[in-house]
């Protein structure tokens, strides 16, 4: 089973009009410099009480995010990232269901044969501005993955990360 962490800090809520439910949507891209690793995060603000249909929507999501980094898309629009290791995050306000969890825990195992780690973040109560993770402050709005993120390499935020 995939484990769970914590993010309390407040400092990466998630943008307007993100979440599972769009899942052709890449929710946020950043370049995270303590690591220099590349996060994608998508957002689960809503709790999880949809079943099958959320479920079923974590799964598209997820394999959207798989295929922008596996399928080239990536290397093609941002080619000076390609070679940094690329994290998968779920932020979600609740605690999923064990279902969830279970189902991550396959991806997380299936994603680390490519080189892509997953990651659950519990995520705490969400304010309006914030930094580079989700948009707001050093980052502005991300576009889907199909509608071509933006990055900024000029800025680094206080989280130490690059904005995209």
């Amino acid at each position: 089973m995939v484990s769970i962490r914590e993010d309390l800090t407040l400092s990466n809520p998630p943008p307007a009009g993100s979440g599972i439910e769009r899942t052709g949507m890449l929710d946020a891209f950043a370049h995270d410099t303590r690591e220099d690793i590349l996060v994608l995060a998508m957002f689960e603000t809503r709790p999880w009480e949809y079943g099958e249909m959320q479920l079923f929507q974590l799964q598209e999501k997820l394999n959207a995010y798989v295929s922008f980094v596996l399928d080239g898309e990536m290397k093609e629009n941002f080619p000076h990232l390609s070679t940094k290791p690329v994290r998968i995050e779920l932020r979600t306000a609740h605690e999923p269901p064990h279902r969830a969890l279970e189902f991550l825990g396959r991806a997380r195992d299936q994603l680390a044969l490519q080189q892509i780690s997953l990651e659950v973040v519990l995520i705490g109560e969400q304010q309006e501005s914030g930094c580079c993770v989700g948009g707001g402050g050093c980052c502005g709005e991300n576009r889907g993955a199909h509608d071509h993120a933006e990055t900024v390499d000029h800025h680094e935020g206080e989280c130490g990360c690059h904005a995209s």
